[in-house]
This record gives structure tokens, sequence and C-alpha cells, in this order.
């Protein structure tokens, strides 16, 4: 059964209220039938429709489960998307979950997540899995910019950026990265090795070569430093997986991708492209420093170099015109932290754009959240009880508005994907028309 929600001649998301489709394609036996296989031949990826101007769609075959794409991967950072459950995730339309490696190696740790079973099986979720590598935590949190290093760094350039008012707690070297825990101040050490074992040991379906994040505030110099140190980590990766790979045969096979840096130079994207493009990854992530006028132009630029029979994930994105832009570039996966963090913040999405529950208006607003909307939450509570909730401080308000964005957003995606397979005239009506509502 398809997740696809069929739009209304206005450009809508309407679609029917049964979700049970790409979420539960894999039964809840299939992880503990399928554990001792270790065939890499169950890792692929196959290309469906296209569009002229790089888009596509198509599906991602993993031992735990397909991901028809484009699709949106809600992030459980700690083997939790935040105040929902994983049933209700799978409810919602979700194909896939991405975790954190750094967060989920300080706790629990991953020899628990091991012997637990592997991450699908320690959160009891049945579907495909991601795990990160840590890089993206490990130099943010380090450098206490938090989020602001992916999109929004300012000022002028130095390769030694602080946030303001912290001081640093990650040092780069050729071999590895030194850090101190965000938790306890404890010291650590993570290297393309150390990595590579945190998240076999994590054992998700896919997983992401260990990278050097930059700023846009570091030099040109530093850029090409750093673009050779993490091509030397991939092939670090790549070798480490390999002997991991062997080394635990009674795991299913996890694929890995690699990670393609360069800020906004097309040079140094190109080639970490064709560097990577040529190495024996299993899909490529595309992630570093980029401001947001130029995410289409970087993703058609490594699109260009890349191999067209491996996957593409964008890592970090979630708003919708930087879906639109990336779908139609070439992107195949995204996830993001947006649609959970600013529903626990009160902030929702709607065809009409975003709004804020807390506002007074909504006191005796007794409409749903969306009335175009097929999720839990816009079919049982109104505007008025969701902001009595947040007012109240009660825990199921994060609950249901999560619920919610998180579901738009999905479905969102859905529909990008039912448009290029409807034809390119029917993605650039799609994309004219939510974009034309949603900001509006």
């Amino acid at each position: 059964m398809s997740t696809d929600a069929p739009t209304t001649a206005a450009g809508t998301l309407a679609g029917p209220a049964t979700l049970a489709g790409a979420a539960g394609t894999v039964p809840a036996a299939a992880s503990a039938a399928e554990a001792p296989v270790n065939d890499r031949a169950r890792f692929g990826f196959e290309v469906g429709a296209t569009l002229p101007t790089g888009g596509r769609t198509g599906v991602i075959h993993t031992p735990h489960g397909d991901i028809r794409t484009p699709a949106f991967i809600p992030v459980g950072t700690k083997a939790s998307v935040k105040a929902v459950r994983p049933d209700e995730i799978e409810d919602l339309g979700a194909q896939a979950v991405l975790s954190n490696a750094y967060h989920l190696y300080l706790e629990p740790g991953p020899d628990i997540v091991d012997e637990a079973g592997g991450l699908g099986r320690f959160m009891n979720w049945h579907g495909p899995t991601y795990t990160d590598s840590g890089g993206f935590q490990v130099m943010s949190l380090g450098a206490g910019f938090k989020k602001v290093i992916s999109m929004e760094a300012t000022g002028e350039q130095n390769d030694d950026a602080v946030a303001a008012g912290k001081e640093r707690h990650s040092f780069v070297d050729d071999d590895g990265v030194w850090f101190k825990s965000h938790l306890d101040g404890s010291r650590h050490r993570f290297s393309p090795e150390v990595s590579m074992g945190i998240q076999h040991r994590l054992g998700a379906d896919i997983m992401f070569a260990f990278d050097e994040l930059t700023t846009l505030v570091n030099t040109r110099g530093y850029q090409e430093e750093s673009l050779e140190r993490t091509r030397k980590w991939a092939v670090r990766c790549v070798a480490e997986h390999q002997r991991l790979t062997a080394e635990r045969s009674h795991r299913p096979y996890q694929a890995l991708f690699g990670v393609l840096q360069g800020a906004q130079y097309e040079d140094l994207r190109r080639k970490a492209a064709r560097d990577l493009g040529a190495m024996d990854f299993d899909g490529f992530g595309i992630g570093g420093a980029l401001e947001k006028e130029n995410l289409g132009t970087i993703i058609r630029w490594v699109c260009e170099e890349l191999p067209e029979d491996k996957p593409r994930h964008l890592l970090g994105i979630s708003e919708p015109d930087d879906l639109f832009e990336a779908v139609k570039t070439g992107a195949d996966t995204f996830d993001c932290v947006s649609p959970s963090r600013v529903a626990r913040n009160a902030a929702l999405y709607t065809n009409d754009g975003r709004f804020n529950i807390s506002a007074a208006k909504h006191k005796r607003d007794f409409g749903p959240i969306d009335p175009e909307c097929d999720c839990y939450t816009c079919q049982n509570y109104s505007r008025a009880y969701l902001r009595h909730l947040y007012k109240a401080k009660e825990m199921l308000f994060s609950t249901l508005c999560t619920i919610h964005n998180e579901r738009w957003t999905v479905r969102l995606v859905d529909s990008m994907r039912q448009a290029i397979e409807d034809g390119p005239d029917r993605f650039a009506e799609l994309e004219a028309e939510v974009l034309g509502r949603y900001y509006a």
C-alpha cells in the first residue's frame, strides 16, 4: 500500500488516514529472522522516474525494508523521536529513522545497543535505520556553535572560530579529534576507525563515514586542508568498514555512505564528489556549511559528479522551499530535527504557513491545526485544546504536536515523489502551489 498523499487542484496535501504502507513493509519478526544474514547484495538502490533538473524517484533496499525516495527521515537522536512512540512514527508514514552516533556513544554506549540486537531492536523500530558519524556534534558542540555552524555562520574569516562566550572543546589533527563530552566534560577520542566501530555496534542499516565539518568562517586554505583530511579519513573508514563487516558476519549488512564537504566552493565540492564517488561507498551524504540560497546549486554540482546508481542523503534539511530545491536537483533522502524541535516549542506547520499555537487568538479556536491534514492530531484535537496543553505544561502537548509536524513533513516529500512520477510539469505545478501558499 502506498503512503503517497494525492494533491488537490489547489495543491494542498490531502490524503487518507490509513498510513500503514511504507513504514510497515517489514513485519516485527523480520529483524530476528534476518539477523544472521550478512550479504551486501541485500542493500541496493534503483532509480525510477526522473526530472530534467536532476530530480528522481527510487527505492533503497535495506535488510529491514525498502525506502521509497524521495523521503524525509525523522530524527531520533538518542534512539527516540522525542515524545513519540515508534509505532506512532510508523503510523504517520515515516519509512526510516536516523539516530546519532555521538549521543549514543556517550549514553547508553554502543556496547549496550549491540547487546540489545542493534538500534532497531533496542528502540522497537522494525524498519530501516540510519546513524550519522558523530562528526557534526563533535565539531559544532566542541566550538559552541550548535546548529548555527551549519547554515548561519557569519563574521570575518577565522580558522579557530568559537561561538561567543564559549570555549573550544574539540581539537582536530590528521588522525582524528579529541573532544570533551557536553554531558560531564570527560575527554574522548574519535577517529575514522573509532566511528566505524561505534556505528557497527549500533547496527543501523545505513551509516556515514567520519568527516570534518568546517564553518563558513574558515579560510579557503583551511577548507582545502580539511577536505584532504576528510578524503583520507574516508579511505580509512572504507577499510575499517570492510574489516568489521567480515568480522561481524552475525549481523545484517550495513551500508556506508561517504560525506561530501567543501563549503560553498564549486571546485572543492566537485573534487569531493569525484574523490569519494570513486571509493567503495554504498551511497553519499551531502553535508557541510552552506548558505540557503546556494543549496540547489551545491547539490547540482555534486550530483553531476556522483554515480547515478547510488543514493544521496542531504543532511539537516526540512524547510519546504529547501526540500523542493533539493528534490528537484537530485537529493534522495533528508533528515532534520526541526519538525520535532519546533513542535515542542509551539510552532506548527500548515499548508498556509507556520504559526505559533501559544498565541491568544487560539484560546477559543476549536478547529484542527490544519483542516487539510490527515494526521492523528488534526483528526482528534483542536487548537484550543493544544494551546491549553502548552500553557499547562502537559507532556501530551509535545507528543501531539510532534506527530503533526512530522506527518506534515513526511507527507510533503511523499507528494513530491508522486509528482515526479506524474511528470515534470506536475512537479513544477506542485512546487508553485505549495510554496505559494506556505510562504504567502
